[in-house]
């Protein structure tokens, strides 16, 4: 049921940040080489269930990182606003990512979800980067429970405000523990100060290991 609220509910259009910084550059986008179905996908797809590893039991994340762009980032509870959508990050701390809540934790079986800012008016913010992981990548996501989800990139894609895949998006992890780190993207719009779409890592478990007991911020 849950996917079927977040399907409705999430990613309308620019909904973690309208207004962005004025003067800097674009943040990267993620070419059609990321995409899914690219060419040598094959090959991807089986190393992807060669690497898979089963389920953790529900534990909430505690911090996300993303070593191929340099997030390291807290991560906090993420609630539903008053009209259903998913309510995004405070945009003073720019270093701060967030985790749907009332789903899938990171790590378990399901579809977890991971969002934050590509930008605020101050400057870059925790996912500006995004848009220029690759497939192989990892995303490393730390758990209350002591251990760490490692998980492997599958693809990145960009989507449109208005064409967003939500099924595709939010779809059954069938018994796989998957993540979708999700930031504003595809191009900026000076009329309508917003961003025109999306940008969506998925990514599957691929490892587990026990969190260093020192972090930094």
């Amino acid at each position: 049921m849950i996917a079927v609220v977040l399907a409705v509910v999430l990613l309308a259009g620019s909904w973690l940040i309208e207004h962005g910084a004025k003067d800097q550059a674009p943040p990267p986008q993620p070419s059609a080489a990321e995409a899914f179905g690219s060419p040598g996908e094959p090959l991807l797809a089986t190393a992807r269930r060669a690497r898979s590893v089963p389920p953790l039991p529900p534990a909430a994340p505690t911090r996300v990182w993303i070593p191929a762009v340099r997030v390291d980032a807290p991560l906090m509870p993420l609630g539903l606003l008053p009209d259903r959508s998913l309510a995004s990050p405070p945009e003073g701390d720019r270093n701060l990512a967030g985790w749907y809540a009332g789903g899938t934790a990171p790590g378990a079986a399901g579809t977890a979800v991971v969002a934050g800012h590509v930008d605020t008016e101050s400057g870059p913010a925790v996912f500006y980067n995004l848009g220029a992981l690759k497939k192989g990548d990892e995303v490393e996501v730390a758990r209350e429970d002591g251990r760490t989800a490692v998980f492997a990139i599958d693809a990145i894609e960009v989507y449109e405000r208005d064409r967003f895949p939500s099924e595709r998006v939010y779809g059954a992890a069938q018994g796989r523990a998957e993540l979708r780190v999700i930031t504003c993207g595809g191009g900026f719009s000076q009329e309508d100060d917003a961003y025109l779409g999306n940008v969506v890592v998925y990514a599957h478990l691929a490892a587990v290991r026990m969190t260093p007991q020192v972090m930094g911020d």
